[in-house]
C-alpha cells in the first residue's frame, strides 16, 4: 500500500470515528398516530468518550402510557412508577398512574458496539400534532455519562443541538382515521406472518357482563423445516394471558394451564380454540363484547414477537361446566 493511500485511509477512518462519536441517541421509528400502541426502539450508538455503557435511563413523557419495557439478557430492569397528569382509558378502565421512567442497569455495551432498548406503550390524549421528548441518560460506570435531554425551541433544528432528546412525532387520530384504524384492526385478524409461521382465523367469544375471564384462539401454520414454540401471549385487555388445554379425565372434561409453551411442529398446523388448546384471558378489565377487537402480542421461541388482533364473536357455544385441574 502506498504512503499516500495509507494517509487517505487513515484520514477516512478518523472522520468516520468522529462521526460515530457525535451520533445521537434516536428512535428507530420516530412518528406514530395518536391512540395507537407504539414500540419505542431506542438506538444507543456509542458509549461515553470511549467507555462502555452500563446503564440506560429513559424518562417517559406525558401521553406515552401503559409502558412495558423489553428485558435484555445481561441487564437488570427497573420500572419507576408515578402519577400521570390526567387519566387515560385502558379498555374501559380509567388509569391515572403507571411507569414514568425505565432503567436498564448493570449491563455492558462497549463503545465500539451499537444496541437497542425497547419500550412498548400507548400514545394517548393528544388532539393535535405533538412532539414527545424522551430524555435519556447513558451511564458509563460511576464517573462518566451522556445526557440526551435537549429539546429544540420552535423553529430550531434538532440537529443543531449537541445532545438532543430522542423524540416521537404524534399525529392526531381524526374520526376518519379512527374508523380506518378500526377497519385495519378487523383486517389484521386475517393472516399475519412472522418467520416461517402464519397466524390466521383469530377469534374470541363474547363475555357475560361482570366476567373477568375470556377465551379464544387462532390457527398457526409452520411452513418451516424446524419446530417452533408459542411461549407467551400478552394483551393490554387482560392482566395476563395463559395457554390452556381441555382434556377428558375420568369422563370429566377439565381445563389446565399449559406450562412450557405449545409446540408448533415443522410443516404442521396447530389450532387454538375453545374445547382444546386455547388462550385464557385472565383479569379482564372490560368484558369482551361481540364486534370488539382485542390486540395481543404473541412470542414464539424462534420466530420472535408479532402483534395480532382477535375479533370478538358471539358467546354462543361457550363450554359450560368445565373444571380447572
Amino acid at each position: 500500500m502506498s504512503k499516500t493511500r495509507l494517509l487517505l485511509l487513515t484520514a477516512g477512518l478518523t472522520l468516520a470515528a468522529t462521526g460515530m462519536a457525535h451520533a445521537h441517541a434516536t428512535f428507530e421509528v420516530d412518528s406514530t398516530p395518536s391512540e395507537k400502541t407504539f414500540k419505542a426502539i431506542l438506538q444507543v450508538p456509542h458509549g461515553c468518550d470511549g467507555k462502555a455503557t452500563t446503564e440506560v435511563q429513559v424518562k417517559l413523557p406525558e401521553g406515552f402510557v401503559f409502558a412495558k419495557p423489553q428485558p435484555k439478557p445481561g441487564w437488570e430492569l427497573e420500572i419507576i412508577k408515578g402519577d400521570y397528569q390526567k387519566s387515560y382509558d385502558n379498555h374501559g378502565t380509567k388509569v391515572s398512574s403507571g411507569p414514568v421512567e425505565i432503567r436498564w442497569k448493570g449491563g455492558n455495551l462497549p463503545d465500539e458496539f451499537y444496541d437497542t432498548f425497547v419500550i412498548r406503550g400507548k400514545v394517548s390524549g393528544l388532539d393535535k400534532e405533538t412532539v414527545l421528548a424522551f430524555p435519556t441518560t447513558q451511564l458509563c460506570g460511576a464517573d462518566a455519562k451522556v445526557v440526551w435531554d435537549q429539546v429544540p425551541a420552535a423553529g430550531e433544528d434538532a440537529h443543531a443541538l449537541e445532545h438532543p432528546a430522542p423524540t416521537v412525532t404524534v399525529t392526531p387520530a381524526s374520526a376518519e382515521q379512527a374508523h380506518a384504524g378500526h377497519s385495519a384492526q378487523q383486517a389484521a385478524s386475517g393472516p399475519v406472518e412472522v418467520g416461517a409461521l402464519e397466524i390466521s382465523e383469530g377469534a374470541l367469544k363474547a363475555m357475560l357482563p361482570g366476567a373477568k375471564v375470556g377465551g379464544g384462539g387462532f390457527v398457526v401454520k409452520n411452513a418451516g423445516s424446524s419446530d417452533d414454540r408459542l411461549i407467551a401471549v400478552e394483551s393490554p385487555a387482560a392482566g395476563r394471558v395463559e395457554l390452556h388445554e381441555m382434556a377428558m379425565e375420568n369422563d370429566v372434561m377439565k381445563m389446565r394451564k399449559v406450562d412450557g409453551g405449545i409446540v408448533i411442529p415443522a410443516g404442521k398446523t396447530v389450532e387454538l380454540k375453545n374445547g382444546g388448546l386455547h388462550l385464557m384471558f385472565m383479569e379482564v378489565g372490560k368484558p369482551f363484547s361481540e364486534g370488539d377487537t382485542v390486540p395481543v402480542t404473541l412470542t414464539f421461541e424462534k420466530a420472535g414477537k408479532v402483534d395480532y388482533v382477535l375479533p370478538v364473536g358471539s358467546a354462543g357455544g361457550a363450554a359450560a361446566g368445565h373444571k380447572h385441574k
